[in-house]
């Protein structure tokens, strides 16, 4: 087997499964991207076996720490035991991340289940050239949860493709059914699994609904970059005195309005930017009970985290302006390059700005079906805060 020699102190001596270029020592065999090599340390010893892409920053992902193929027995084997886990974790199987990359032993491979609809990802070459045998695996694990038609749908249309060298595309390998309807946490949802924003829904956090929508009860409810409408839905359903959404997709607004009107709840949306509706609303004298900021990723990379964080603190400022003397801030990130540390300094910096003070009521994290890997700080990306803010202060 061909193969990478790695440099002393490289992080897969601590326990990452990631090696990068500036960490090769040198390689042997004459590797061919997309095949599986071995990886050895200065003094021969195995390491493990891994996926090879000379063409990405992330040259080899180590899948498992033997001399191991990528055949339709690994792939089953793995996905199979994803399954388990989730099923120990009492996640609900029938809508949910079913295998997450590193974090399931199958780097670069992310499977989304809505229904009887499957959503494959294949982000890295090796699991792309293997597409066929993914899809095999899936069809003798995943099958045995669904009754009647089986739906697979590739959704690879993610920008981290190209990083890996790769075009983009979407497709139905398999069954016709792509839109499905689905119940989340007791509320009804349509996802179009090959149409919707990434792979229809945000499933990281699903438990996170749950929990903020229970604040809701009784509260003016301010849901910004809303998606689908998850967490204004949550709000209105516990009981929220009213509900406004805010997106600037004029999609997500259609569908957040049929999935109120699906559920049967009442949420005036808005179709905005974010930070001129917060300006617009300030200027106006509003007061909110209870804001969300769940915004997309505001950086992929470390270059741009100057930039993001001014993005954080200026819509949390402006959010802390809007609420009542005891009002909630729901807040999260979702990016890694953000550390809860960083992300609670950039708070408490914007409450100075702000003239308020806040007690930290609740935290929250990214749901069970998307593990996470102690060696591998990656795979913690989603964190979030409850702030409560402190009146007369």
């Amino acid at each position: 087997m061909a193969g990478i020699i790695i440099k002393p102190r490289s992080r897969i001596l601590h326990g990452h499964d990631w090696v990068y270029g500036s960490e090769i020592l040198k390689t042997f065999g004459d590797p061919v991207n997309g095949s599986v090599i071995s990886i050895r340390d200065g003094k021969d010893r195995l390491l493990g076996s891994a996926m090879y892409n000379a063409a990405s920053q992330i040259v080899a992902r180590r899948f498992s720490r033997q001399r191991q193929d990528l055949d339709l027995d690994f792939f089953q084997r793995r996905i199979a035991q994803a399954i388990e886990y989730r099923r120990r974790r009492k996640v609900d199987l029938r809508t949910c991340r079913l295998v997450w990359s590193e974090s399931d032993g199958l780097p670069g491979l992310i499977i989304d289940r809505y229904g009887s609809a499957f959503v494959l990802q294949t982000l890295t070459l090796a699991t792309d050239q293997r597409q066929g045998l993914i899809v095999e695996a899936l069809k003798a694990e995943g099958g045995k949860l669904v009754e009647g038609e089986m739906v697979i749908v590739e959704r690879n249309d993610a920008p981290v493709r190209r990083a890996e060298g790769m075009e983009t595309r979407i497709g139905l390998l398999h069954g016709e059914k792509t839109v499905q309807q689905v119940e989340i946490l007791g509320l009804e949802f349509e996802i179009d699994v090959l149409h919707g924003q990434k792979t229809g829904f945000y499933l990281d956090q699903v438990e996170n609904y749950r929990a903020v929508g229970d604040w809701g009860m009784g509260r003016r409810v301010l849901d910004c970059f809303a998606n689908q409408g998850a967490f204004a839905l949550a709000c209105a359903k516990a009981g929220a005195a009213s509900v406004t959404a805010v997106e600037i997709s004029r999609e997500a607004v259609g569908q957040i309005a049929a999935n109120a009107s699906r559920n049967h709840v009442n949420v005036e949306t808005v179709e905005a930017n974010v930070f001129d509706f917060l300006k617009e609303r300030e200027a106006a004298g509003a007061q909110y009970d209870l804001i969300i900021l769940d915004p997309p990723s505001f950086t992929k990379t470390k270059e741009k985290l100057h930039d993001a964080m001014r993005g954080y603190k200026d819509i949390h400022l402006r959010a802390f302006k809007l609420l009542s003397p005891a009002g909630l801030l729901a807040t999260f990130s979702c990016s890694h390059h953000v550390s809860s540390n960083m992300f609670r300094d950039m708070i408490a910096e914007s409450l100075v700005d702000a003239k308020r003070s806040a007690r930290l009521l609740e935290t929250y994290r990214q749901n069970a079906d998307h593990p996470i890997l102690a060696a591998i700080p990656e795979t913690e990306y989603l964190k979030g805060f409850l702030m409560e803010m402190a009146p007369g202060r």
